[in-house]
């Protein structure tokens, strides 16, 4: 795709910088479709209809009518404020979530980098996310925000313990880093027959990391069971309390960026990837990006129902849950994996 662009554009830069656009695009459609899709889920599972009226067929507008309105919306800074820190925390924020798409590879043709360790990469540049969250939480020199900015610092850093454990669950098997030769090595023929060559059928061992890593994932997108760090019912909104306009709706949106990085990194590491569950049948390039991006979005579905069946953790619960289970879990079952390649 790089190299077709610079046929096009006079400058190898001016290549790059289109290069750039096109996840970005895809984040804001996925984004705006995202906030609509969760609506109309958490209307249903309620017994309502969400928003019907904006666009026509149910209401499929109603998003893009709520981003022109907070567009127009005036951008208030608190007077106490760190007012540099708490401008640039919600840029900061999203430039941490958006850098980390270029270690994906959508489908075998399309990839922003080929890094050879493109999963260490992701695990580095996401960590920023937390450092935009308590800098946006300090600087807008409120109790609540700071509070939500404790407990981000807190959950991040217990909860990406696991997340790294059960990481290396999947590298124990493939011996690489990078997540392109972690997809090609899930490609070819079905397992057993019937069954996709994918990670998650490797041993019964990776079904319990694979559990392992997405109750670690809900905790490091901030989704309920796990969403302290905002806590409308306790904190008001967290860290994100003092802010209105567009600096909100950055927060918002890189929310629903991160979603979909760490569901399409999940897809990546244990189903599969870019393969299709059909073997070589409706495989390919474009093919390839239909079926990760299928593959991601049932995975933001999954956290979207499971927001409105479970209830909010408390936060002793929440450590309690990483540190005395998750953890320990995380690194039997690795050692568990290891054991299993070794022997079988």
């Amino acid at each position: 795709m790089l190299e077709y662009l610079e046929t096009i554009f006079p400058s190898e830069a001016l290549a790059i910088l289109a290069f750039s656009f096109i996840p970005l695009t895809i984040i804001l459609i996925y984004a705006l479709f995202a906030i609509w899709l969760e609506r109309k889920v958490s209307a249903h599972m309620q017994g309502r209809l969400g928003p019907m009226r904006v666009g026509g067929w149910h209401g499929w507008a109603q998003t893009i009518a709520d981003l022109l309105k907070m567009i127009q919306k005036e951008d208030i800074v608190p007077a106490n404020a760190d007012r540099f820190l708490f401008k640039m925390a919600p840029f900061i924020a999203f430039a941490a979530s958006y850098g980390a798409f270029v270690a994906i590879p959508l489908s075998s043709e399309f990839l922003g980098s080929h890094f050879d360790v493109g999963i260490f990469y992701i695990i580095a540049i996401t960590s920023i996310l937390s450092l935009s969250i308590i800098m946006a939480g300090w600087a807008s020199n409120n109790k609540w925000s700071l509070l939500g900015a404790m407990r981000t610092a807190a959950q991040t850093v217990s909860y990406e313990v696991p997340v790294i454990a059960t990481i290396l669950s999947v590298i124990t098997v493939t011996g690489t880093l990078n997540l392109m030769e972690v997809t090609e090595l899930q490609s070819g023929n079905a397992f057993l027959g019937f069954l996709p060559n994918w990670m998650i059928f490797h041993s019964p061992f990776m079904v319990i990391a694979f559990v392992l890593f997405f109750i670690a994932m809900l905790a490091e997108a901030h989704r309920v069971p796990f969403d302290l760090p905002e806590s409308e019912s306790e904190l008001v909104g967290g860290y994100q309390t003092e802010y209105s306009g567009m600096r909100w709706g950055i927060f918002m949106l890189t929310e629903y960026a991160d979603m979909l990085l760490l569901s399409l990194v999940a897809a990546t590491l244990f189903f599969g990837g870019w393969n299709s569950p059909f073997g070589s049948f409706m495989d390919g390039p474009v093919w390839g990006a239909f079926w990760m991006l299928l593959k991601g979005m049932i995975f933001v579905f999954i956290m979207m129902w499971l927001r409105w069946t479970l209830p909010r953790l408390r936060v002793d619960q929440l450590m309690n849950l990483c540190w005395k289970y998750l953890i320990p879990l995380s690194f039997v079952n690795l050692v568990l994996i290891a054991l299993w390649e070794m022997i079988f």
